[in-house]
């Protein structure tokens, strides 16, 4: 599995970075390379490489399902378990881990937050959470009072994929849940509003959703 990797002189502690479903592209380096600033050292794996990896174009979705090929919710926990490990390699034990994802790795997050206790994890329009969008996909939201991570997701209520009403089961089965845990949302924002190559990107909204992150992982990441 190829990984990209952005490190810091002294790193405070690791983030892994998960893309979204168009693959682990130039803003999903730009992402690692925007916390390893902030003194991460940042790992971003290629999780579509069963499907032989590669990226699709923003806006044409008819490339994108060739990249699910072979991915599984079982193989993205064993793609995980690698990435945690080559972290543990670099010195860091869980504690010190956190897990950022954006759209098909928004839903990831709260997959990996479920499934392994690390330090922070942070969920940016994740969808699939609520209802399954392909079989080996099925939703999660059922499982949040298993979550061993602290979570936090962001979301807009424009996103015409995840409405409203599927943030708000998010937020009530997060009640359950024996972690910190928050949800964001914003008002004028879409699906992609993080993400300045799209034309949802919101400045203000990615703005706010970049500072949190970094609040969250600044609380919670620590030796």
């Amino acid at each position: 599995m190829r990984v990209y990797e952005a490190i810091p002189d002294e790193p405070r502690a690791g983030v892994i970075v998960i893309h979204e479903a168009f693959g682990l592209n130039d803003h999903i380096e730009g992402v690692a390379r925007r916390l390893a600033g902030e003194g991460y050292h940042a790992v971003a794996p290629e999780l579509f490489h069963r499907a032989g990896g590669g990226t699709a174009p923003y806006g044409d979705f008819s490339q994108v399902l060739p990249l699910y090929e072979g991915l599984s919710d079982e193989g993205i926990v064993v793609d995980l378990d690698a990435t945690i490990a080559h972290l543990h390699d670099s010195g860091f034990p869980n504690r010190m881990i956190g897990i950022v994802g954006f759209c098909f790795g928004g839903r990831v997050t709260f997959l990996a937050a479920v499934e392994r206790s690390l330090g922070a994890a942070v969920g940016f329009y994740g969808g699939g959470i609520v209802e399954a969008r392909f079989p080996q996909f099925p939703a999660l939201v059922s499982r949040a009072e298993e979550m061993a991570t602290p979570w936090m997701g962001f979301f807009g209520d424009q996103d015409a994929s995840i409405p409203s009403e599927h943030v708000e089961r998010i937020r009530s089965a997060l009640a359950d849940a024996p972690v910190d845990h928050q949800v964001v949302q914003y008002a004028d924002a879409g699906h992609g509003f993080f993400c300045n190559e799209r034309d949802s990107y919101v400045e203000h909204a990615a703005d706010d959703a970049w500072s949190r992150t970094l609040d969250w992982f600044s609380e919670r990441l620590s030796s």
